[in-house]
């Protein structure tokens, strides 16, 4: 069948409505296909700008939110150690001042002192205050009272000495035989050579050099292990063998004290007097307490302990009596001290005095205190934050007073 070229014309020619959008197509090239119409995405500059504003906002009031919960988390954890502190020095502090002047075997026992005494004896002999001294830190009206000259003295120098005492800080002197624990006497060998003491326990820590008390119900005395025997659980209260230092002025252990008329140079005679079994030897507790610069820039509770040095070993062994400084709690920056001491009729005061008033102020002349009658120490210690975590960028300071009872001298 032939065809008309008029109809093979209308065959191929476009549909009507597909011509204009091969117009708007354009004409495509071989082996690339046409664009599309449709707009590719993006971020404009504007936009970008906001985001990291917000970004920026977001993360100030994050690290805000940080910075506060770590100063708080500062501060609560400061002043859980100023608590911590505080209870640490009300433990120690208040457990040696209520076993001021104790012994092992009672309150109130006459007590006789044999450790050989000089022109200047040394402060932990002293045990006729009473079993306390206290020391004012001084003011405008009272100048300060300084410890003993073998203790740290005061130093207000631009650089002080590490140990030395702060100006204006109270310190206390303690004595006490009733601290550390005692052990039984079996026998007092009293008129042996050398005089001795059996004890119950061969594992009693007692050694050459030690400044025990020994007591039981009607006497204590004091003195200084000259030797001991392992074997025999046995300690000695000899005098020139071995020679000790400061040593006892003499054996036997009666009243009264050595003489401090000058130093003692062998022993001194006295009555034999035997303690009773059942009664106590243990190591005498002396200590000082008191604030003192720590070498660090800063301020400590400290206490200065009276403890022994031995040399030698065996039945050779030879000791001598020494005191050391122990740094108890650090950033204590002062130490306040007021005693309750009662009238002569036993009447207690309204008030707590310092260590340099008068005891008894209705007499026309000052009573300086007796401190075998202090009943009671208040003691107000400050303690001082170790990071500046206070509001105004400083440390902060907290001072928590608590009050101790003598126990041998409460009614």
């Amino acid at each position: 069948m032939k065809i008309r070229p008029q109809a093979l014309a209308k065959r191929t020619a476009m549909p009507p409505m597909q011509a204009p959008l091969q117009a708007l197509r354009g004409p495509s090239r071989a082996g690339r296909p046409a664009r599309s119409c449709r707009r590719q995405g993006g971020v404009t500059l504007i936009e970008v700008l906001i985001a990291l504003v917000l970004g920026l906002v977001l993360l100030g009031a994050v690290s805000s939110a940080y910075l506060a919960n770590r100063q708080t988390f500062r501060q609560v954890e400061n002043l859980a150690r100023v608590n911590e502190n505080a209870r640490t020095t009300f433990e120690l502090l208040g457990r040696e001042l209520r076993e001021a002047g104790g012994t092992p075997c009672g309150a109130r026992l006459p007590t006789a002192n044999v450790v050989r005494a000089a022109v200047n004896p040394p402060w932990w002999t002293d045990w006729g205050r009473g079993g306390l001294e206290g020391f004012e830190g001084g003011n405008d009206q009272n100048p300060p009272q300084e410890l003993p000259a073998a203790l740290p003295q005061i130093d207000n120098t631009p650089n002080p000495a590490a140990r030395s005492r702060v100006p204006g800080t109270d310190a206390l002197i303690i004595w006490s035989g009733s601290i550390l624990p005692p052990v039984s006497i079996v026998v007092h060998n009293a008129n042996a050579t050398p005089p001795n003491f059996q004890l119950a326990d061969a594992d009693h820590g007692l050694n050459v050099g030690d400044i025990v008390m020994a007591c039981d119900l009607a006497q204590a005395a004091i003195f200084q292990i000259s030797g001991q025997d392992a074997a025999n659980r046995t300690v000695d209260h000899g005098v020139l063998n071995p020679p000790q230092q400061p040593g006892n002025c003499r054996q036997t252990l009666d009243l009264p004290n050595c003489p401090v008329a000058g130093p003692v140079a062998g022993p001194v005679a006295g009555t034999v007097r035997t303690f009773a079994g059942g009664g106590f030897v243990g190591r005498l507790s002396a200590s000082a307490w008191y604030i003192g610069h720590n070498g660090r820039g800063g301020t400590s509770l400290y206490r200065m302990v009276l403890d022994s040095e031995r040399t030698g070993s065996g039945n050779n062994t030879s000791g001598r009596a020494i005191t050391r400084p122990e740094e108890v709690i650090e950033n204590v920056s002062d130490l306040e001290l007021e005693y309750l001491v009662p009238a002569a009729d036993g009447a207690l005061p309204a008030a707590y005095i310092d260590s340099d008033a008068d005891s008894d102020p209705t007499e026309n002349n000052l009573q300086p205190i007796n401190w075998n009658w202090v009943q009671a120490v208040r003691i107000t210690p400050t303690f001082v934050t170790a990071d500046p975590v206070g509001t105004d960028g400083a440390p902060i300071n907290r001072t928590l007073p608590f009050v101790v009872g003598i126990r041998t001298r409460l009614p």
